[in-house]
């Protein structure tokens, strides 16, 4: 019996010694926190997300990427008639280039509040650049914490050479496990003390100064993964692993959950990594025609195609995709097209076996399936994905952005999934032509995107060294704040406040009214955004929508007498 004490008191002294480290280091301050969500100090009635999330991920003194959360604004208590969702995923569920206005959560809170306009309407994003499943699941217990009608997800392309990828220089292990169980002890105070003094005692040595280079040139670390390889496998297997989990924690909540197919740029992308064409194809394949005239017969395209199977060059199926199309031979350009999507040996864009994974994965825990892949086909020239929705590899434009909220947006509609939404077909649903009028981005922000497009593709992987970029010519005012935004000139809120004084002069009040309701959808908490939104919907007759905006004027506490007179007037005449 003594020994079985003696061996007790082993093993819980040392439990009890880091326990009391941990509080210690806690009492004194030692040590950071970085919840997803925290109190806004600007009124306390609201939550905001940690734009600096990302730092929860990497010890202290690590030179981080400069990627950053957009703040999402919520009411720390949930009234009982909101619909509150919730979007998670990477840069193109968080609106890369453009921002917040073409984000899914912008573009489905602006349309759902058209829809329940006596509904406290909350789309929170929580998406975030270069992040993969790791960020996903680990924020799972704060968001199930906050109560969602709802989860919305677009993620998967960041799998292999994202934050934590198997392929990318910010890689914490090759083990889901391990990286998992890492991720849960940097948030011990005491495991980040360890970690400090670890660098410490093992500087590495400087490297050269790649600060200026863009993300996609610093994260690639291993530039040729092959399709079946063991490192792909892996990738595939961290995603499993980690959404597995991820949809089983919001089963267990009793959470909705709505998962999209991914979309990837097929017909304008060539490969960015391939291994080379033989060159015995080379004298039969020339590039395609600049003309667009067929310069190969179409059965020796077919006996091409066929060694194409076994050649594993990215590069060979491209071309003989190019080849198809300028024949009108859509399916067989498509099937060409994805194989060098398939065998881009550099894994920037999402393998076909991701999609795979989430259709099966949907199934396995009654998720909603949002096949954005399949809409993006269906809305495409001749059914190739391509430049006409994408700006690149796989950010859309802001067409595409619109399409990929509107796919999201039919899906709850389907399922009615909202309380309101009790009709077999909801009569309630904002038609497409409104929600694409009322978009919650103004051309400035638009022209903002199409220049860091230019930053973006002056860099690996689009070019082997970074090139000098030079903007073009701003010719509009629009065009001028776009580019002072891109330069760090002009902040968000200055920008919106630039525009909206704008189209007061101009007397536009189509947009004027657009710019004032993005600024108070941006800041919710925000006494005298709010009250301007409702004060311009009541004069142009949407009464439900300006008592949603006078109602959240009301809960700001810190507005000014003017501003509160103004608020009392409204609420008058709304008869809140």
């Amino acid at each position: 019996m003594r020994i079985w004490l003696f061996r007790a008191i082993a093993l819980i002294l040392p439990l009890l010694v880091l326990l009391l480290a941990e509080l210690a280091l806690r009492a004194t301050g030692a040590g950071q926190n970085w919840p997803l969500f925290k109190i806004n100090p600007a009124n306390p009635a609201y939550l905001v997300s940690e734009t600096d999330i990302v730092k929860r991920y990497f010890a202290n003194n690590t030179a981080l990427p400069s990627v950053k959360m957009e703040p999402a604004f919520l009411l720390a208590d949930k009234p009982d008639n909101a619909i509150r969702l919730v979007v998670q995923g990477g840069s193109t569920a968080a609106g890369y280039p453009y921002g917040t206005g073409a984000s899914l959560a912008a573009m489905l809170e602006q349309r759902l509040s058209r829809t329940f306009p006596k509904q406290r309407v909350e789309v929170v994003n929580t998406a975030l650049a270069a992040v993969n499943s790791y960020t996903l699941l680990d924020l799972a217990d704060e968001i199930i914490a906050i109560k969602p009608d709802a989860v919305l997800i677009y993620a998967g392309h960041n799998e292999y050479l994202g934050l934590l990828g198997v392929g990318s220089n910010y890689l914490a292990s090759q083990s889901p496990g391990v990286t998992r169980l890492l991720i849960n002890l940097r948030q011990l105070h005491s495991f980040q003390l360890m970690e400090q003094l670890y660098q410490q005692l093992n500087q590495p040595l400087q490297a050269a100064d790649e600060s200026s280079r863009t993300f996609m040139a610093r994260v690639a670390r291993d530039k040729a993964i092959a399709l079946g390889s063991a490192q792909f496998q892996a990738g595939l297997e961290q995603f499993d692993s980690n959404l597995s989990r991820l949809l089983a924690k919001y089963q267990r909540a009793d959470i909705p959950v709505y998962i999209s197919t991914l979309v990837s740029n097929l017909a304008d992308q060539p490969p960015f990594n391939s291994t080379p064409i033989p060159e015995t194809v080379l004298s039969q394949l020339p590039a395609a025609s600049a003309a667009g005239k067929p310069s190969v017969d179409v059965a020796v395209l077919d006996a091409l195609a066929a060694q194409a199977a076994s050649a594993g060059s990215a590069d060979f199926h491209y071309l003989l995709g190019q080849q198809y199309q300028q024949r009108g031979m859509s399916e067989q350009a498509r099937t060409q097209f994805l194989l060098a999507k398939e065998h881009d040996l550099l894994r920037f864009r999402a393998p076909e076996a991701i999609n795979q994974q989430i259709r099966k994965l949907a199934v396995r825990y009654n998720a909603t399936l949002v096949d954005t892949e399949a809409a993006f086909i269906a809305n495409s020239p001749k059914g190739l994905v391509g430049n006409s929705l994408l700006l690149e590899h796989l950010h859309p434009n802001v067409q595409g952005y619109f399409l990929l909220a509107d796919s999201f947006y039919k899906a709850l509609g389907r399922d009615q999934a909202l309380a309101s939404w009790q009709q077999p077909v909801p009569a309630n649903l904002v038609p497409a032509n409104i929600a694409w009028q009322e978009r919650p981005i103004t051309p400035a922000e638009e022209y903002a995107g199409y220049l860091r497009i230019l930053q973006l593709k002056a860099d690996y992987p689009f070019s082997e060294e970074p090139q000098q970029v030079t903007f073009p010519v701003a010719r509009t005012p629009q065009q001028q704040w776009g580019q002072a935004y891109v330069e760090g000139k002009l902040d968000w809120l200055s920008l919106q406040n630039r525009n909206a004084r704008y189209y007061h002069q101009q007397g536009d009040g189509d947009m004027l009214l657009k710019t004032l309701k993005i600024i108070a959808d941006a800041l919710p908490h925000d006494a005298n955004a709010n009250q301007q939104a409702a004060q311009i919907l009541l004069k142009a007759g949407r009464q439900g929508e300006a008592k949603g905006y006078l109602q959240r004027a009301i809960l700001a506490p810190q507005a000014s007498s003017q501003v509160q007179q103004q608020i009392q007037q409204l609420q008058a005449t709304l008869a809140l």
